[in-house]
């Protein structure tokens, strides 16, 4: 098999653990809640420390594999993350989860930035396209084996089981990269920003966080406030130290690329919406709906199924159509499917569930992959560790948002009825608003060149796109 092909299926392995523990996780929170004696939307602790785990620690990933080697880096990460896995199945409380789960947001920082770090260096730029497709198309058979797998675990044995899934994946992972993955390093070594990622993380962590925590009793309000008030002193103190430092740990710089921009700030808005999907949508099916963990798994499956059919039309839409043109149209389009999740009721008939969610995986699949490509259009291939990092900072940081901003439109509408317990009425308003924030990211999309990515998509200008490029 060629090293287009070889080396991404590789990296998938990475991915494929990721997107199973995600997924199954989503599935699996009422059950893994009465077990450890937690409420579900108390869990989401255990969602978005992972994923600020993954932020507060992906800066560093493009300096290590340019330091250390990027196979070495990436086969300790999964190590790592096999560690952190086995850690969540021995939790008997919600600390103890919470603990585990941060171990494997680390090994998750290192692994999948680094594995995206070594495909961008060894594909063209024409073939990228098809490459990340590669990635993702494989990686994605997690999230369709995740929900079925996850509810009939949690269902018919225990939920411990869903995370020694990932022991077996990942010696398979170690010993591919071993024998295929290069040892691509830099030649120069650059100084690593250890101040820079000090107050990055403390930054990055202390708001999430605290926001993610914001009514639910879980803390203090002062604690609260203080996690908010001083992770955005962490921030300012960054972009500060930022500006005098010649190799910062996050290269903010690259924002000054369009399709980089794009990429990072349109789709951070994008995954707000998107973040909150496999979190709410198990939740309403089993609390609201009365489903049982396998029942609500065989129904949230078809989203990923959906997202594997778009992986090989891709290509080709992108050719056809351009990155601006789909990136615009596709991001109103997914967040109308995302709200359709609003009108679904105990009377719904599923058949009708899993197509909407399968063709709303379509499109949000088709959004992903451009969204994922275009950041590496414009950047030089000496800065692409950087861009890597930053990239992968931004997407961790949109879905962590995007849980916390789902449970807490939840909990508003909890709130606001006077409280008791949770109905299947608490979930349409939170579908509508990160709905309508997933929608907001076409006026990002839109200030995109018509010609945006072409080398990548492999598609030459047209006249119409070139004479309005002159008259701009």
């Amino acid at each position: 098999m060629p090293p287009d092909r070889i080396i991404p299926l590789i990296i998938a392995v990475a991915l494929f653990m990721e997107n199973m523990d995600s997924t199954v996780i989503a599935t699996s929170l009422p059950a893994i809640a009465t077990d450890i004696g937690t409420n579900p939307l108390a869990l989401k602790l255990a969602v978005t420390s992972y994923l600020l785990s993954l932020a507060i620690f992906i800066p560093a990933s493009g300096w290590t594999a340019d330091r250390f080697g990027a196979r070495t880096v990436f086969r300790a990460a999964i190590a790592v993350f096999v560690l952190g896995s086995i850690g969540c199945a021995l939790s008997g409380s919600l600390t103890d989860f919470v603990i585990a789960r941060i171990v494997q947001g680390m090994g998750g920082a290192m692994m999948t930035p680094v594995g995206r770090m070594v495909l961008v260096r060894t594909i063209s730029k024409r073939e990228l396209v098809g490459a990340m497709a590669w990635v993702t198309t494989p990686a994605l058979i997690g999230p369709v084996l995740g929900p079925p797998v996850g509810g009939f675990i949690t269902t018919y044995a225990t939920w411990h089981w869903i995370f020694i899934i990932n022991v077996p994946i990942g010696l398979l992972g170690i010993a591919l990269a071993t024998r295929y993955i290069p040892d691509v390093r830099a030649e120069d070594h650059e100084r690593f920003d250890i101040v820079g990622m000090v107050l990055a993380g403390l930054g990055i962590g202390g708001m999430a966080f605290g926001l993610s925590v914001l009514g639910l009793n879980f803390l203090p309000w002062t604690i609260v406030v203080a996690l908010v008030f001083g992770g955005a002193c962490f921030i300012t103190a960054y972009l500060a130290h930022a500006r005098r430092t010649e190799n910062p740990a996050l290269d903010l710089s690259l924002f000054r690329l369009p399709t980089f921009f794009a990429s990072v700030v349109g789709g951070f808005i994008f995954r707000l919406g998107l973040g909150a999907l496999p979190f709410l949508l198990p939740l309403m099916l089993q609390i609201g709906f009365g489903m049982t963990p396998f029942q609500s798994g065989m129904i949230t499956f078809a989203t990923a199924l959906g997202a594997m059919g778009m992986k090989w039309a891709t290509a080709t839409i992108l050719r056809r159509f351009g990155f601006r043109n789909i990136l615009v149209i596709n991001s109103i389009i997914s967040a109308a499917f995302l709200a359709v999740c609003a009108g679904f009721t105990a009377t719904t008939p599923i058949v009708l569930m899993v197509i909407l969610l399968l063709v709303g995986g379509f499109f949000r699949s088709l959004q992903f992959t451009s969204i994922n490509t275009i950041a590496y259009a414009d950047v030089d291939p000496r800065r692409i560790g950087r861009a890597t990092a930053l990239v992968s900072v931004g997407q961790q940081l949109a879905v962590s948002s995007g849980v916390a901003i789902g449970a807490m439109a939840v909990e508003l509408t909890v709130h606001f009825k006077g409280g008791g317990a949770l109905q299947a009425a608490d979930f349409p308003p939170a579908f509508l608003a990160v709905a309508a924030i997933s929608a907001f990211s076409v006026f990002i999309f839109a200030r995109l060149s018509p010609e945006a990515g072409a080398e990548m998509a492999d598609r030459l200008p047209t006249p119409v796109e070139t004479s309005d490029q002159r008259a701009g």
